[in-house]
């Protein structure tokens, strides 16, 4: 963490402008295109609700806005933000808040959020509520449109709270694309719409589309012939006698959606 100098803040006149405002809080929600990323989950064998936590996470990190905190009334700068989120219980109604440290790595990210999941027995662990989360949550039943999210305004400090809470909705199929509205509910005092656009910039490029890797499950003839057409895109390969051009058509058709995009 980095500590920030109250007088030499860029963003003091800024601030103490909208200290003078009782709600300093907005929200901007925003279509998300996420075909890739849901390519390359599916292809993985990865969860998409974990990868799209991973890669919000990831460019809230990058905005270095996002991760503005006042700790005993000084500005400073997180080093990371971690997610914490909500996971409906398996045949249940009832849900919890799973909160974990951030993880880089998509695959590591996954693996460890999944373990929390199953092994979490109550609603919510208290010891982990700390000022540098990001709070996430998802409607996967309908189109989301906007989304605010419930505030104690009444609790010491609460108008300095500066965790960011996103949520999404259900993703839609259009022309062939996958899109999701997504709501970004931030503190003015710390976060202007320059943020939330570089945020948005940083979602669209930052998810992990140009692995090479080859997706899990297949045979290893069907991988063979999954690294030949990556490495074939004018699929040149069909031309070629050691693999019936058929089964090639078969294996590019079922592939479709697990090929991460460019």
């Amino acid at each position: 963490m980095k500590e920030i100098d109250f007088s030499e803040w860029e963003r003091r006149e800024t601030y103490e402008y909208f200290s003078r405002m009782s709600h300093p809080f907005y929200m901007v929600t925003f279509r998300q295109d996420v075909t890739g990323l849901y390519r390359y989950m599916k292809a993985h064998g990865l969860s998409f609700y974990e990868g799209m936590i991973w890669a919000c996470t990831q460019a809230v990190n990058s905005v270095p806005a996002f991760r503005i905190v006042m700790r005993e009334g000084r500005p400073a700068e997180l080093d990371m933000r971690h997610p914490s989120f909500t996971d409906l219980a398996p045949d249940s109604e009832q849900f919890q808040i799973i909160t974990m440290k951030h993880i880089t790595d998509i695959t590591a990210f996954c693996k460890e959020a999944s373990r929390l999941r199953r092994a979490q027995d109550i609603f919510l662990d208290e010891s982990k509520e700390t000022d540098d989360l990001i709070y996430y949550s998802c409607l996967p039943w309908i189109e989301l449109t906007a989304a605010v999210n419930e505030r104690d305004l009444a609790s010491p400090g609460a108008l300095d709270d500066s965790i960011p809470r996103i949520t999404w909705g259900k993703y839609i199929e259009e022309n062939g694309r996958k899109k999701l509205g997504i709501s970004v509910e931030v503190n003015h005092r710390f976060i202007d719409g320059v943020h939330i656009g570089r945020f948005a910039q940083y979602l669209e490029k930052g998810t992990p589309l140009k692995n090479n890797s080859i997706p899990r499950n297949l045979t290893q003839q069907e991988k063979n012939t999954f690294a030949a057409l990556r490495l074939n895109p004018d699929k040149s390969l069909l031309s070629q006698d050691r693999i019936p051009p058929e089964y090639i058509q078969n294996v590019m058709h079922n592939l479709l959606e697990a090929l991460p995009e460019e």
